[in-house]
């Protein structure tokens, strides 16, 4: 089942998780919508940038790529996407977040993209 997935901290730089776990998610057949402050592609999509807090439809994952430090600027624009669920990959991290997530009736899952897709449990 196609699970539309915007993964936030998405960066062109193969050595990254983000990078990893997009054409990972794209392998599985689910449709990525790449979000960062980086600019270029990933898994043959167009990063869009973060700092203009594009809007999506239908989202049904928010996977996390960026630290618990660097999360709380952004908490009303990853709540806003109104996501089913948000995973939190590790370093990601954030009982705050999780708490604003759940208020808004977002299930959270401390959890590893890549693992999820690799047992079937995405």
């Amino acid at each position: 089942m196609n699970k539309k997935t915007v993964v936030i901290g998405a960066t062109p730089n193969p050595s990254r998780y983000a990078y990893i776990a997009s054409h990972m998610l794209r392998e599985y057949d689910h449709e990525i919508v790449p979000v960062g402050i980086k600019t270029g592609e990933v898994a043959g999509e167009q990063i869009h940038d973060m700092r203009d807090k594009p809007q999506f439809t239908e989202v049904d994952t928010v996977t996390l790529y960026i630290g618990t430090h660097n999360q709380a600027e952004w908490y009303e624009y990853i709540l806003g996407l109104n996501p089913k669920r948000i995973i939190f990959n590790p370093g990601t991290e954030n009982p705050e977040l999780v708490q604003k997530a759940r208020e808004k009736g977002i299930e959270t899952v401390y959890g590893c993209t890549l693992v999820m897709l690799r047992a079937g449990t995405y």
